[in-house]
């Protein structure tokens, strides 16, 4: 084998087609095109949710409301969650998304003081209620912020 005896491999490669070369090629006339009709015209495209003219879906249904974009979403734990954990354990995002106690980190974690906890444990969180912050100290653990 040479060089030039090197090609692509048969039938990857097809010639490419020339409309509006006369009936004889197949695309000839009108190129494959049809009569008349906005897709037979330059620059005939229809945009995305085009109907026609008539007056699209999205315009149709009503907007209500606001939705904020910037809005953070945390996921939420519960202090009844944390008992699970071993005394003097630092329960951190990694912990909690392994032991499947959340299953997304979204903008951060919040701890909720729904539950009782009785052990003392190193929580890191990006936000704590109050109530959830005073039972964690009460039982002798530590928060930290991150």
């Amino acid at each position: 084998m040479n060089m030039h005896d090197l090609g692509p491999a048969f039938g990857s490669t097809t010639e490419r087609r020339r409309k509006g070369r006369g009936i004889g090629s197949g695309l000839g006339k009108t190129a494959g095109k049809g009569h008349k009709g906005q897709k037979a015209r330059a620059g005939g495209s229809i945009r995305r949710g085009f109907e026609g003219g008539q007056t699209p879906l999205y315009r149709r249904i009503p907007k209500r409301g606001f939705n904020n974009n910037f809005a953070k979403e945390y996921a939420i734990i519960n202090l009844s969650d944390l008992e699970k954990f071993e005394e003097g354990t630092v329960v951190d995002k990694d912990l909690l998304l392994s032991n499947g106690i959340i299953n997304k980190e979204l903008d951060g974690v919040k701890v909720l003081a729904k539950g009782n906890l009785t052990k003392k444990l190193t929580v890191v969180a990006t936000k704590f209620s109050k109530s959830a912050e005073e039972k964690i100290q009460a039982v002798g653990g530590k928060i930290e912020v991150k």
